[in-house]
Order: C-alpha cells, then sequence, then structure tokens
C-alpha cells in the first residue's frame, strides 16, 4: 500500500472513531468526569459501590455479623438501666438489673472473639437495635397504669432477646465453620445467656405481670363502683 493510501485509510478510521465518540455520552462529560466514567465502567461491581460491605467470604460475612452485635451490645448497656428504672415490679427490675451485667459481659467476650480472630475491634450501628431501643422507650414514656406499662417494657425486651438470639445463633454456627473453636465457645454461652433472660421474662410475664394488668380494669371498675 503506498504511503498516500494509508494516509487515507488512517483518516478514514480516525473520523469513524471520532464521530462514534461524538455519539457516546461521556463526549458531553468534562475530560475528568470521562475518565472516571470510563474508569468506572471496567471496575468490577464491588470495587464501584463504595461504602457498601463487601461479602465474599463467609468469614467477611461472620466479621459483619460480629461488629452488628457488638454495637448491639453496646447499646443495650445504655439501655438496660434506662428500663430497670422505669419497670415498677422488683421483680423485673432485678432481672434487668442482672442482664445488663450479662450484657457488660457479652460485649467482652466479642472482644475476645475479635481477638482469635486478628480483627479490629468495632462495630457498625445496629439499625435494627436502635428501633427496637426506641420501641422501648415509646413505652417507657406512655401513661398509664404500672403493671400495663410493665407487660409493655417485657414485650420490647423479648423483642430485643429474640434479635440477639438469632444474631448470636448465627455466628456461632459461622465460628464453627471456620474452624473458630474459643470463639463458637465464647458465642455460645452467650446464646444460652439470652436464652435464659427470655425465659425468665417469659416467666415473670406469665406469673406475675400479665395477671396484674389483666386485674387493672376490674379494680378501676370496683373503684369507680363505690
Amino acid at each position: 500500500m503506498s504511503c498516500e493510501a494509508l494516509r487515507i485509510a488512517n483518516f478514514k478510521n480516525s473520523s469513524a472513531i471520532h464521530a462514534h465518540f461524538l455519539r457516546s455520552p461521556r463526549f458531553f462529560l468534562g475530560p475528568v468526569q470521562a475518565h472516571r466514567a470510563y474508569n468506572n465502567q471496567t471496575k468490577p461491581e464491588t470495587e464501584r459501590k463504595r461504602g457498601i460491605v463487601n461479602l465474599e467470604t463467609l468469614k467477611e460475612l461472620y466479621v459483619n455479623e460480629l461488629r452488628d452485635l457488638y454495637n448491639a451490645e453496646n447499646q443495650l448497656v445504655k439501655a438496660l438501666p434506662k428500663m430497670a428504672k422505669g419497670a415498677s415490679s422488683d421483680e423485673l427490675k432485678e432481672a434487668f438489673e442482672k442482664h445488663l451485667e450479662q450484657t457488660k459481659g457479652h460485649v467482652q467476650r466479642l472482644e475476645e472473639v475479635f481477638e482469635e480472630l486478628g480483627e479490629k475491634t468495632k462495630g457498625k450501628t445496629c439499625q435494627a437495635m436502635k428501633g427496637l431501643i426506641e420501641e422501648g422507650s415509646e413505652v417507657l414514656k406512655a401513661d398509664g397504669e404500672d403493671s400495663v406499662i410493665d407487660a409493655g417494657i417485657i414485650v420490647a425486651a423479648q423483642k430485643v432477646e429474640h434479635y440477639e438470639i438469632a444474631g448470636y445463633g448465627s455466628v456461632r454456627t459461622f465460628a464453627q465453620l471456620l474452624g473458630q473453636d474459643k470463639s463458637a465457645e465464647l458465642l455460645q454461652q452467650t446464646l444460652d445467656e439470652e436464652s435464659e433472660a427470655n425465659e425468665l421474662l417469659n416467666k415473670l410475664a406469665e406469673d406475675i405481670v400479665n395477671p396484674e394488668a389483666l386485674m387493672e380494669p376490674e379494680m378501676a371498675s370496683a373503684s369507680s363502683d363505690r
């Protein structure tokens, strides 16, 4: 091919590329934005989603759930004294005070689990626990008969326990699968204590709080008839 023919062919190719570029939406971007758009198009999806937790492996899911629980437990350390203060039943107050000490132990166990994993001890905001605690706060602020308020507090507390039981059951299983035997034992201890706390709340509701709450309307009616 002659030099002139080669020049004409190159010109046609470059013109075609230029025309394609003009039709491309990136043509309307500035040079910096166009460069970013190109990089984003060629990067894997997981790299483009900054701020989104990567869950490529079971270990990553395990660590993510541990961070959720660590934050949840620390939220509870602050919330349980308020629940104890808001309860009228002495037995319910005592149950919350006991569980507060257990919860502090749960935080320490999670710190040991992070240490065994070689991961930094930190939490991520547990939105579920935040919402459950807010629901409980609404009950504490409500006006009404003491035993009825206590019954509402137990409902809020059991929602918390059920959330934690599900969480700890999962991370205990993950620890076992990953060969983290010491961590699995620690997480099982916490799971047992969460289950015991839930059973105690059940017993208090059935034996004391709910029967008293049921009697409140009858007592109020008797007082009004006098």
